[in-house]
């Protein structure tokens, strides 16, 4: 751990320890939330909301579109093979982003504590950050640009299944609108092999007519394609509390710098007029001892 970290946890530790059990509580209180980074707060809250609701519900839409597929597009196990394989993979990588991101969050929370305690103790001339520490804030504003611009990758990929299902879903309330004048239902038919989920040779492939109308009021069908928007929502709030994140290490990161840099002022005036003082009183002492 970085010295600058050691000082800060030694200095907030031993604060708080004496605010639990000393009676001056109230003004404790007041200094303790005054602490508190109110920005990375609100930040980790959005990430920790949208990523769980992007890998919960992500999870079990894919595997109510695998189980859809299974049950009426592709009724030989071979044919989806590789779609399973492929979900199953996603679903991994949910664990993985789960566990990282909340991790992550909490890494981020706590830089935000340190950062927001060190920015007020060098204002106070009482704390100075070392570079250690402010090249770890450089580093994490560097990972989180990375990983906003990835889970913007996630976010649009996320929108291919919502589009496909709001596509169903708009077929079959096409179907059964009583406005729709439509003479031939069983011409009317969803292909999910044209979006290359399933392979061409895959039975049956697609769904018309009133097939299509009992795969839309499935279970399956209904809970996927809202857990999917959902999912969605939960990436688009994942990245705007990345983009949350970013905002505040980079404030963070330049009042940092700017602190140092008065500091790094102060002291060299300070060493000045030492100096000066120095020199006037080495000149008042040539002064006195040439008039005796």
């Amino acid at each position: 751990m970085p010295s600058g970290h050691k000082k800060w946890w030694a200095r907030e530790g031993g604060y708080f320890w004496r605010c639990f059990f000393q009676d001056k509580r109230e003004e404790c209180c007041i200094k303790c939330l005054g602490g508190v980074p109110y920005a990375s707060l609100v930040a980790t809250i959005l990430c920790f909301s949208g990523v769980a609701l992007f890998c919960g519900c992500g999870h079990v839409a894919l595997t109510g579109t695998l189980t859809m597929v299974e049950n009426h597009f592709s009724r030989i196990t071979s044919d989806h093979a590789n779609l399973t394989m492929v979900i199953q993979i996603f679903q991994y990588i949910i664990y993985g982003i789960a566990s990282f991101f909340f991790v992550y969050a909490i890494i981020l929370l706590g830089e935000g504590f340190y950062t927001t305690s060190a920015i007020k103790k060098e204002l106070q001339s009482d704390f100075k950050t070392t570079v250690c520490g402010r090249c770890i804030t450089a580093f994490f504003m560097f990972l989180t640009y990375i990983l906003a611009l990835a889970f913007l990758a996630i976010f649009g990929f996320t929108a291919i299944p919502v589009f496909l299902f709001f596509n169903m879903w708009n077929t079959c309330a096409a179907m059964r609108s009583p406005d729709s004048n439509i003479t031939s239902p069983d011409s009317i038919c969803v292909d999910v092999r044209q979006y290359g989920i399933i392979p061409w040779n895959a039975t049956p492939g697609k769904a018309c007519g009133a097939t299509l109308g009992d795969i839309c009021n499935t279970s399956e069908f209904y809970l996927s394609y809202h857990l999917y928007i959902v999912a969605f929502a939960g990436a688009g709030a994942t990245v705007i509390a990345l983009l949350h994140y970013l905002m505040i290490l980079s404030a963070n990161w330049a009042y940092l710098k700017n602190v140092v840099s008065t500091h790094d002022y102060q002291d060299i005036k300070t060493k000045d007029d030492q100096d000066l003082e120095a020199e006037a009183r080495s000149k008042e002492g040539q002064n006195s001892s040439s008039y005796s």
